[in-house]
């Protein structure tokens, strides 16, 4: 499209073309995938860009919204009068932080320092390949996600950063996703689609909070045309609030992050300086104070699954807009992005999966390079070009579902889960497995149903501090440290049950989520468990592929909206979370449970085992309200190994590993 064609004074309809050609079914967009890497290493088409600060937007209740607009500008830094695609950013990071971020990477010395080290540096197979997870993430795109992505806009496009209210430069208190923040973000559609350097089009993009602000945005008939979405949610209270009903310090972390974010200086409001002011004395601390009474008392109705997550939850399936998810094995948000694929009822090609195995704080490391995927923000500009523009560029036909198998290499698929998975139990045994002398109980996890009962007993610890959780739940940090911190589970199996396989005759696949069914007693009036999967490479080395966890009282199942197997087993277990579901736990008695374990795919590889830890403690990941903590009197529980009741795991699998 040339300078010239954007003279039109009227937007052209939405393409929406006829039928999709068929996938490439080649993770690196083959072909395609160079001719759109080439195009944004490119030079782009206008030299310079023209940006504005603290740009006004009034919304429907009279509250004004402050944003940043990043336009195409010629050599002199004027903007360029022609009408553009628009890609909206609604954040409460603060646009002021993220433009920093912009003046760093655009350094003329020490941006391209940046750059260099994350796309040269890799320690990978030293005592710091932990450093390696961090590093890689500004090569991968994601920083041209998050802040100003300077050659999209230099190659047509308006960049439009908003400060979601009460956040930022933006006036009123913050809603934290809440229907009033959804009403803005389409009053902030309709404001961008009015404006004189805008063509009518208008895309959403970003990560983790925008990208959940953008999807709630596509199922609304006056949303965006179309999503880029990295890292969203689809379930926060079960993802990250409260999964299995116990928080995590995520949240806390989080809420005190984006407001002490909010009171940053604000240079560019001018006259706007006293709103601000007074709207941030009115909710210094949004949401904190509610958030530290219910850990303490367990007075917040968000503590339990409150119908106010039904209005921050995305409606997915009213989604009609192209949609492009990518999440990680290891994000905050867990297995939300293929869950999200599922229910989007697009057809294959408009809507997009891509699956790292990464996580929250490192979104696309390794983009870029050979056998990876595209740089997400070669994908971005991909995503938009097909369907902003109109240019058939052979996006639609990538994937759909493209994903790293944890173990292995990347591969791309029509579907997830892999469709010739076949649900398997495995039954958890007191039968020593003689790989697991460190933890607490060494057991097996074999295909037929235990022979002798045994109770295997396992207190609350510390060590799983020192573990994949916790550098999932703090977005990847801690993955600096390497050690148990990433890839060897070892150190906090010391605190554990464990039930381990014998060893993998051939390669085989795990694939899609995972169910725990575990008979147990608890010796109070409140039990919590934490599960760990594991792969085990042939020197003992244990590698956690996913998890999942469950206060004993949360145990109650929503059958409408669970999953079976044929053979009626759970697969994926709904439990509802509300204070009305409670159920109660009577020491000394069974409790049987079904623990949700979140969707994920792997390879486990001849000689490798796969395993189960079982833990009574697991913070910071899971954080319990101080009333739960306390009626579990901090004491031992038991798994009751019972050949008339068996404990087992089921999980879908592809492949006949001998076992």
């Amino acid at each position: 499209m040339t300078a010239a064609d954007r003279t039109t004074a009227a937007a052209h309809p939405l393409v929406r073309p006829g039928a999709l050609g068929r996938p490439r079914r080649d993770p690196t967009g083959g072909e395609d995938g160079r001719a759109w890497a080439e195009l944004v290493e490119s030079t782009p088409e206008f030299p310079d860009v023209h940006i504005r600060r603290a740009v006004p937007i009034p919304v429907s209740d009279g509250t004004v919204l402050r944003a940043v607009v990043i336009s195409p500008a010629d050599g002199d830094g004027r903007p360029a009068s022609y009408r553009f695609p628009v890609v909206l950013n609604v954040t409460p990071y603060n646009s002021l932080l993220l433009d920093l971020i912009d003046r760093l990477l655009e350094a003329p010395v020490l941006g391209r320092t940046l750059r260099t080290v994350s796309a040269s540096v890799d320690f990978s197979g030293t005592p710091l390949e932990g450093v390696t997870e961090i590093t890689r993430v500004i090569a991968g795109g994601a920083a041209d996600l998050l802040t100003i992505n300077r050659h999209l806009v230099r190659s047509g496009y308006v960049q439009v950063i908003v400060d979601a209210r009460g956040t930022g430069q933006s006036a009123g208190v913050w809603d934290t996703l809440g229907p009033r923040e959804q009403l803005d973000t389409l009053d902030v559609l309709r404001w961008v689609r009015a404006q004189p350097w805008c063509d009518g089009h208008v895309g959403m993009a970003g990560i983790s909070y925008s990208a959940i602000n953008s999807l709630q945005a596509a199922g609304s008939p006056d949303g965006p045309d179309a999503v880029f979405a990295v890292e969203g949610s689809e379930d926060i209270v079960r993802e990250i609030f409260a999964t299995g009903g116990a928080p995590s310090v995520f949240i806390p972390l989080w809420l005190a992050t984006v407001n002490a974010l909010k009171w940053a200086p604000t240079p560019h409001l001018g006259t706007g300086i006293p709103r601000w002011l007074v709207d941030r004395l009115r909710s210094p601390a949004t949401n904190i104070g509610n958030l530290v009474r219910g850990f303490l008392t367990g007075s917040d109705p968000r503590i339990y699954d409150d119908p106010s997550f039904d209005t921050i939850d995305p409606t997915i399936e009213t989604i009609d807009v192209p949609t492009f998810l990518y999440g990680c094995w290891h994000d905050i948000f867990g297995g939300a992005a293929p869950d999200m694929y599922n229910r989007l009822t697009l057809e294959r090609g408009r809507k997009q999966l891509l699956v790292g195995d990464g996580y929250h704080g490192n979104p696309g490391i390794g983009f870029g390079e050979p056998g990876f995927p595209p740089r997400l923000d070669v994908l971005e500009r991909a995503w938009f070009d097909r369907w902003l523009r109109g240019i058939d560029n052979g996006i639609d036909r990538y994937g759909p579902v493209t994903l790293r198998q944890q173990g292995g290499g990347w591969e791309a698929h029509g579907r997830f889960p892999a469709p010739h998975a076949v649900p398997r139990r495995l039954y958890l045994t007191a039968d020593t497995s003689g790989t697991a002398g460190h933890a607490r109980a060494d057991g097996s996890l074999t295909a037929e149903p235990p022979f002798r009962s045994a109770s295997l007993r396992v207190a609350p610890g510390w060590r799983a501090t020192i573990s994949r959780d916790t550098t999932q739940v703090l977005a990847g940090v801690p993955a600096v440290l390497g050690g148990g911190f990433t890839y060897d589970n070892r150190f906090a199996e010391r605190d554990a049950l464990t039930f381990t396989t014998p060893p993998c005759r051939a390669a085989v696949v795990l694939s899609g989520p995972a169910n725990l069914h575990v008979t147990t007693v608890a010796f109070a009036r409140e039990a919590f468990w934490a599960v760990m999967v594991c792969d085990v490479d042939p020197d003992g080395r244990s590698t956690v592929l996913t998890n999942g966890a469950l206060l004993a009282t949360r145990r109650a199942i929503d059958d409408g909206k669970s999953v079976r197997t044929e053979s009626g087993d759970y697969l994926v277990a709904h439990h509802p979370l509300t204070r009305e579901s409670l159920l109660p736990v009577v020491p000394g008695e069974v409790t049987v449970l079904d623990i949700e374990l979140l969707s994920t795919e792997a390879v486990l590889h001849p000689g490798h085992r796969l395993r189960i830890d079982l833990f009574a403690a697991d913070a910071p990941r899971y954080v319990p309200i101080l009333p739960d903590r306390l009626r579990t009197r901090w004491r031992a529980q038991d798994v009751v190994v019972d050949p008339a009741n068996p404990s087992f795991v089921t999980l879908p699998v592809l492949g006949e590993p001998g076992w």
